[in-house]
């Protein structure tokens, strides 16, 4: 079994550690990578040092938003097949075509409820990463 690594792409420290605290809570020990802003993840990302399993991407970011973060990793053939599961306070019909029109695999709105948080988190990182079959490294990153 491999191990997964999970990219964090937020600029909130209460949320991402609403994130790690889940986790401990859902017993997933998956090794986490943080960027706080969308030109550190695409800098990160783009480097070709990096694959994560998945991806979860913040859509409010101050500089480059969640949504151009999308569109520029579909934009990028390295990048493009990467998972990426959209999780914003917003649930604007609007932000959630957006985010799927630019090739967000899923678009969660973060519940509030810490209880809540955690089952969804749980119930997403149980597909992705261990239901669904994730695209391999390609070998020219």
């Amino acid at each position: 079994m491999s191990i997964h690594r999970l990219l964090v792409i937020e600029d909130s420290d209460e949320d991402f550690q609403a994130i790690q605290w889940a986790l401990q809570r859902l017993e997933r020990a998956h090794p986490l990578e943080r960027c706080m802003d969308g030109d550190q993840a695409l800098d990160w990302l783009l480097s070709g040092e990096h694959w994560p399993s998945l991806i979860l991407l913040d859509l409010n970011l101050p500089g480059t938003d969640g949504r151009e973060v999308l569109s520029a990793l579909r934009a990028d053939h390295r990048t493009r097949p990467l998972p990426v599961v959209v999780m914003s306070t917003s649930a604007s019909a609007r932000d959630v075509d957006d985010c799927y029109r630019l090739g967000a695999n899923s678009y969660l709105t973060k519940p509030v409820n810490f209880a809540q948080f955690t089952e969804q988190l749980g119930v997403t990182l149980k597909f992705w990463l261990d239901a669904a079959q994730l695209p391999a490294r390609p070998e020219t990153l």
